[in-house]
């Protein structure tokens, strides 16, 4: 079984930075892990992806040159470092466990979420 924790969310303005964290379990370090986020009255949509030993990064066009996914497998946990946010970016965001070493794909587990606002 593996569990997600995620936090780091907040209250920012346009323009300003975040860093979410997401604590996986060590049953998640040979799994790739995927940011989605949903804002209100919109679909979960794909953020960003970091494979198993973080040798493979992609992201959504969205967030591209603003945000930077990364994994500390001593820590088990990954980031999600959010630059020049922007009004758009106000979401819940949830980190997910692929089953496999390589994302994105389907995840399979998915942490609680954390509410990210970014004010204009």
């Amino acid at each position: 079984q593996v569990q997600l924790v995620e936090s780091g969310g907040g209250l920012v303005q346009a323009g300003g930075s975040l860093r979410l964290s997401c604590a996986a379990s060590r049953t998640a370090s040979n799994n790739a892990i995927d940011w989605f986020r949903q804002a209100p009255g919109k679909e979960r949509e794909f953020v960003a992806t970091i494979s198993w030993n973080g040798g493979y990064i992609s992201y959504a066009d969205s967030v591209k040159g603003r945000f930077t996914i990364s994994r500390d497998r001593a820590k088990n946990t990954v980031y999600l470092q959010m630059n020049n946010l922007k009004p758009e970016d106000t979401a819940v965001y949830y980190c997910a466990a692929e089953r496999g070493a390589v994302g994105p794909n389907n995840p399979s587990y998915w942490g609680q979420g954390t509410q990210v606002t970014v004010s204009s």
